[in-house]
Parts: structure tokens; sequence; C-alpha cells
């Protein structure tokens, strides 16, 4: 296969030119032409440059998906305006903190989250923000995007900043990712490798944009003659059905989605869909093959990082639990704390090199510190725990810094997480560390039941105690009815309460 690093504009004005009247995408069901998203989004990047938006300058956008977030993203990227995606879900500190962090030169949002944004205390003036979803405000998105304006500029090249896209991580301030137009366009073509796609192929889009998960795929109807089928949200509910509606062949999952999935009853239905494909990263060895009979799907299991253009491995030989080996221009490695490659078999540190450049992200917004941790002599040491097998394999640990020190030992909440979500009444779970009365840090695991069931602590905690070491033997159950999760459906651990008062205590027995 060969590749190079280039932008996606040019290429997208090209095929709108060709093909004005060929779906791009479809958003509850409503078709968007590439013809009507480059007239939307040619309005939307005159209105950039009417209000002295400049290519470099920065937009924070927060859009759930519509009918108007791919203009808004297009018409940003024809301008070359610097895309900065928000979490829809984001309030108060959090939300003020990356307003202020990326110094935007206006917000886009929808209506419903206009005051949220003016609340969180950033120093956004009134002016600054366009409203999508209000034809009453004085600066209504849709008016902008339904204007008969023209514009028409030099694509960015690929080494030009595409979007400033902050890690929504379980621990410390969100870091802003610089990423080029080439990166998402390297993107795109990763899941083209990954899921096999090809024309005709239906991308089933329920991950919000301002997730690299759903950005990455607004580059597949561009490289081929793809379609995107977008809703408004992710429903467990309704998911099959909408696959069914919209003829999609591939579905994407992230964190907890396929065991999200197979909590809902069985159906008749459940093999009767277009699917071929389900592609993505974090599904558990043990759910993989539950999930691939019960809905017919071949799995496609990838590792990767918004700081290596999303994807950096393809398990295309069907290793259940693996996540198998190197794109064709990206190289890895297991070193350990000294650097030093490890033995097969043995953990280590993930640290990924790249034949081609662009790539790799060229570092952090204003944070030069976390910059120089991650890159080192080229290499991004990507903070996560992997190994290979005798046959290449990469397999994914967690995080090298989502761990717990208790009686002398480092526990990784991965390993132990594992093991609970074998535990048949536990639907998902997530373990942090509290401080110790004595020593360093004790256990404490909280866990959700399975609709119908009952966790009972004490017959978890023996449960545990027969398949787990003693010192990673939580010490506190906490019984949830939810968890608080990212946009890829990833528990906010950093979110859970440290309190001790309202959980059971294995040595209180």
């Amino acid at each position: 296969m060969t590749v190079s690093i280039e932008g996606f504009i040019g290429s997208f004005k090209t095929k709108a030119a060709r093909v004005p009247d060929q779906v791009f995408a479809q958003f509850n069901g409503e078709p968007i032409t590439f013809g009507l998203l480059d007239a939307m989004s040619g309005n939307f990047a005159a209105e950039l440059r009417r209000r002295g938006l400049k290519p470099g300058d920065r937009i924070a956008v927060m859009m759930r998906n519509s009918r108007f977030s791919l203009a808004v993203l297009f018409g940003l990227a024809k301008a070359g305006v610097v895309w900065v995606p928000v979490n829809a879900q984001l309030r108060g500190e959090g939300l003020r903190y990356i307003l202020e962090h990326c110094e935007p030169g206006a917000v886009v949002c929808d209506a419903d989250l206009t005051q949220t944004v003016r609340d969180c205390g950033a120093a956004i003036d009134r002016g600054a923000i366009i409203v999508a979803g209000d034809e009453t405000s004085s600066g209504a998105l849709e008016a902008i995007l339904n204007m008969d304006a023209s514009f028409d500029a030099p694509a960015p090249a690929a080494n030009d900043l595409f979007a400033i896209m902050y890690t929504s991580g379980t621990t410390g301030r969100p870091k802003g990712v610089l990423v080029t137009h080439g990166m998402i366009r390297l993107a795109g073509e990763a899941v083209r490798t990954l899921s096999l796609a090809k024309a005709g192929d239906v991308f089933f889009v329920w991950e919000p944009l301002y997730h690299i998960g759903g950005a990455q795929l607004i580059v597949l109807p561009i490289i081929d003659d793809i379609k995107l089928a977008m809703v408004d949200r992710f429903s467990a509910s309704r998911f099959w059905d909408q696959v069914r509606t919209y003829g999609a062949t591939h579905i994407h999952y992230l964190g907890g989605i396929p065991q999200i999935l197979l909590k809902q009853p069985e159906s008749e239905l459940d093999k009767k869909h277009p699917v071929r494909i389900a592609w993505g990263g974090g599904c558990p060895k043990e759910v993989w093959p539950l999930f691939s009979e019960r809905f017919g799907v071949e799995m496609r299991e990838c590792y990767g990082m918004t700081e290596a253009s999303s994807i950096t491995t393809c398990n295309d030989n069907g290793v259940v639990g693996a996540v198998g080996r190197a794109m064709p221009w990206f190289t890895v490695e297991i070193l350990d704390e000294n650097g030093k490659p490890v033995p097969v078999g043995e953990k280590g540190e993930i640290v990924v090199r790249t034949s081609l450049e662009g790539a790799l992200f060229k570092g952090y917004l204003r944070n030069q510190e976390a910059t120089e941790k991650a890159l080192r002599n080229g290499a991004l040491h990507t903070g996560d725990s992997g190994s290979f097998d005798a046959d290449g394999n990469l397999w994914f640990h967690g995080r090298l810094t989502d761990s717990v020190r208790c009686k002398g030992e480092n526990v990784s909440a991965w390993e132990v997480e594992h093991v609970v979500a074998s535990y048949p009444a536990v639907e998902d779970c997530a373990m942090i560390g509290v401080a110790a009365e004595i020593g360093e840090q004790d256990i404490k695991l909280f866990v959700k039941p399975k609709l119908g069931s009952a966790i009972v602590p004490a017959e978890l905690s023996i449960w545990l105690g027969e398949r787990l070491a003693a010192y990673q033997n939580p010490r506190y159950i906490a019984v949830v009815d939810e968890f608080e999760r990212t946009p890829s459906q990833r528990i906010m651990k950093h979110k859970l309460p440290t309190g001790l008062n309202n959980c059971w205590d294995r040595l209180a027995m």
C-alpha cells in the first residue's frame, strides 16, 4: 500500500464539482449531498472571513451531531480556521478551562447550550457566539449556511492545523492534541483499511463528531463512494433498528459499546441486518466472540491514539483479544522504563514510530512539558501498557498510569476490572485508589449491576478473592446505578467519589 500525507479539502471540492448530487451523508434519514455540503460550508467559510477570522485562528464548536454539524466542520476546514471540538456534556470549570486555554475567536454552539457557555466563566463576547438551532438569534447558524455567498481560496496544506482535539482523559486536565489536515486524512485511510470498506458501503455514525471516532469518518465519502448514516446520539434500544433502516454495512464500537448492546434483550432479528463489519477498539477478549456470534458480524479490532492519526494497529488475522499489527506507515515497540525492548510476552510501554512525515502529532497546545514527555527521539511514548505475542500481535493492557499502589504493589486497574467484569451480575465496573489509613492506597471498586440482577458486595468480594491476588482484591465496593461517561462511553474515573461513607468495607466484616 502506498500512502502519502495530504489534505482532504481539495479532494472534497473536486468530488463535489464532479458529483454534486451524490449523497455524502444522511442525518436521521435526511440526505446531505456533496453539492449541498459544498454550498453550506462555503457560506460558513465566507462568514468567517467577513468576521475577520484568518487561517490559523480558532473556533470552539460545542454541537451535537445535526444536519448542520458537517457544514460547520467543512466550512472551518475550507477557511483554514482551526476547529476546536468541545464535548457537549461539559459544564462549568471543565468548559471554562478549554475555552480559555484554546483562546477561540468565536464559539459555535447548540441553542440549548448557549447559556451553559455564558455561565461557565470564560470571557466570551456575546457577539462571538454563533447559535445553531435558533433562527431568532442574531448569530443564527442556519441563516449563515443558507446565504448565497461564494468562497474560493486555496485548500489548506497537509501540514496545516485542522483541529485542536482535547483528550477526554480520566485524570488531570485535558490536553489539546494538534491535529493536521494530513492526520485526519490518514485516519480516514486507516479506517478504510481496518474495516475492509469498499464502494457502496454505509457507515453508521452514532459517535459525536467532537470525538476522533466520529471525526475521522468524514474522509470516507471523499476517498471512496461510501455514505455516512448519521444519528443525533447513541441509543442501545434503537441501535439495530436504525442500522436496518439506513442499510448500514459497518458499525463502530468504543469503550463499553459491545457490552451495552449485548445487554439488550435477545431477538430473532439479532442477525437480520446488513452489517458485515464491527470495528473499533477496547472490546474485551471475553466479549468479542459473544458479540460476533450473537449478531453475526466480523470483528476488526484496532489500537490507536489521536496523537498518532487515530489508528496505529489493525487486527486482520482474527486473534481474539489482540489489537493486531502496525499499519504500514507505523512501527511499534514495547520498551521498559529504561527505554530498552522487553522480551516477547512481557509488558512494557507501547512506543510508536513512523516512516511517514506528519503521521505523528507535533505536540499539545501550550503544554511543552506534556509534549516533551510524549514525543522523545522522534517517537510517541503512549503511556499505554502492551506486549507482543510470539506471532507479533500487539496486546493492550491498559494505561500505565491507571494503577493503584497498594501494599507495596502496583495494581493495574485494567487487570482488576477485567476480572470483575466476568462476574455474572456485573454490567460495568471501575476501580480507583483512595487514601489508606496506613501505607499507600486502598482500592475502591464501583460496580453497576445488570438489569434484573443484584450485587451483594460481600459475595462479590469472596468471588474476587478466589481470582485475584490478595493485594488486588478491593477493600471497598460501591454499587452504582450508572456511570458518568466520555463521548466514547469510557467511564470518567476522575468524577468517581473517593468518600467511604456509602460503600462496603471488606475489613469491617
